[in-house]
């Protein structure tokens, strides 16, 4: 075992990818000599070369469309986005260009592109580096979505996310880089595209993802206190859904709250709670419930705790589930 912070891992990961795969190429801005803004890439550039670790331009769309160019001709790059609101400019390369070429071409032309994307709030900045844009691609067929929220998942799933066939939207829980936890680096990693039963219990069906899996935890804990027992699970993937443990699970308690930073409308959430309750309906006790951001802009830093799903929140849900 070896002890990483979900940051550290993410590096030992990607140092792993580039070692086993010469093809492996990483792009974005400034994390060639920095070693990015949250020193995910720190030392790569260094030992792999600047062909390998290139600092691009500041310019999103114009860094999708050299990673197209480059699985194109058999390459396998690795796109870090700086913040997760400065996405949105290459959102037309991903969506129209990425998501969509394997299909146009028949199968011929593959898209292996890693897109990593630090997201949700917690660290005190502002809006533009604080959102929580997953479902917007989650939505948009051809794409891949996994969110990690551990030190081990970071290492095991990016590579295998690098190593998949398709372009794969690689959330990281940026007030989770600094968390840490043994990782066992000689491991038989879970499939990339499935989720995870992370604590057990009998009376509510608690799914998270992200930055989330911990509050979760942390809420079920509290409510063990109080006599209540949650069952935890970490979705992991958020396209394709793995629903199989969720459904088997809330078959079980009866009762489901999700948990998601991005505001309730229209979020993940809304889709979960529709297919548990076409797979699940009999056995529900409940309404299947949602935790998640208010429905406005992103606030100022100040205002941010009062915007995020904490504790009490969730534990306010729980509640309500265990009054019908």
């Amino acid at each position: 075992m070896t002890t990483l912070t979900l940051g550290k891992a993410l590096n030992t990961g990607l140092r792993k990818a580039m070692e086993d795969d010469p093809k492996v190429v990483l792009m974005g801005e400034d994390i060639g000599k920095l070693g990015g803004v949250f020193r995910i890439t720190d030392g790569l550039q260094k030992d792999f070369g600047e062909a390998r670790v290139v600092d691009t331009p500041l310019a999103e769309a114009g860094i999708l469309g050299t990673a197209v160019g480059l699985a194109m001709r058999g390459y396998r790059p690795v796109v870090e986005i700086q913040f997760d609101g400065f996405v949105f400019p290459a959102y037309n390369q991903i969506v129209t260009q990425v998501a969509k070429i394997h299909a146009r071409s028949r199968g011929k032309l593959p898209m292996p592109i890693t897109i990593r994307i630090p997201f949700g709030g917690g660290i005190g900045a502002v809006e533009h580096h604080s959102e929580s844009p997953e479902a917007y691609f989650a939505h948009t067929t051809g794409l891949k979505v996994v969110a990690v929220s551990n030190p081990a998942d970071a290492y095991w799933m990016l590579q295998q996310a690098i190593a998949s066939p398709d372009p794969v939207v690689f959330f990281e829980p940026k007030r989770r880089y600094w968390d840490k936890a043994d990782v066992d680096l000689e491991a038989t990693p879970p499939p990339l595209f499935s989720s995870r039963v992370v604590r057990a219990g009998d009376d509510v069906t608690l799914l998270a993802y992200g930055p989330m899996v911990k509050t979760a935890l942390q809420a079920a804990e509290a409510a063990a206190d109080e006599g209540r027992s949650l069952e935890v699970i970490d979705l992991r993937t958020l396209s394709p859904l793995d629903l199989g443990p969720v459904e088997e699970s809330v078959r079980r308690t009866g009762r489901c709250v999700v948990v998601h930073e991005a505001q309730t409308n229209l979020g993940l959430g809304a889709e979960i709670a529709a297919r548990v309750t076409e797979s699940c309906f009999h056995s529900l006790e409940a309404p299947v419930l949602r935790v998640g951001g208010y429905d406005v802009t992103y606030p100022p830093s100040k205002l941010e705790e009062e915007y995020l799903p904490d504790l009490d929140r969730v534990l306010h849900v729980v509640d309500r589930a265990m009054e019908f």
